[in-house]
């Protein structure tokens, strides 16, 4: 089975990449600066991320679903995450390493998942 790959949006907090990478060191995710989507439009991100069989993990809850939702009508995508910013740490932690352990993670193809605080 393969795992997803992830990739950081530059408005992603580096603080959770290296929770994730702590805390289950298989995980392959890279920073917003390994990942080269710093500077980087929404599109861009989501074409650079395709290109390279990378699942888009933001917190830009505002402006990238729309640009995920116009980006799918022409291209496949290995999918987005977005972690608003009001979800704590290690919640946000928790939720990407339960998306990575997914038995089926074709799911998270062409699809939004939300990392959102418990209510």
């Amino acid at each position: 089975m393969l795992k997803p790959k992830f990739i950081a949006d530059a408005d992603l907090s580096q603080k959770i990449v290296i929770g994730v990478r702590r805390r289950e060191p298989a995980i392959d995710f890279l920073t917003a600066q390994e990942g080269g989507t710093l500077g980087l439009s929404d599109p861009e991100v989501l074409a650079l991320a395709a290109a390279t069989g990378r699942v888009v993990v933001s917190s830009d809850q505002n402006t990238m679903p729309g640009h995920f939702g116009k980006f799918r009508e022409t291209n496949d995508s290995p999918g987005l995450i977005i972690v608003r910013q009001s979800v704590r740490l290690s919640r946000a932690i928790d939720e990407i390493i339960l998306i990575w352990n997914d038995p089926s993670p074709e799911s998270l193809r062409n699809d939004i998942s939300w990392v959102r605080r418990r209510t």
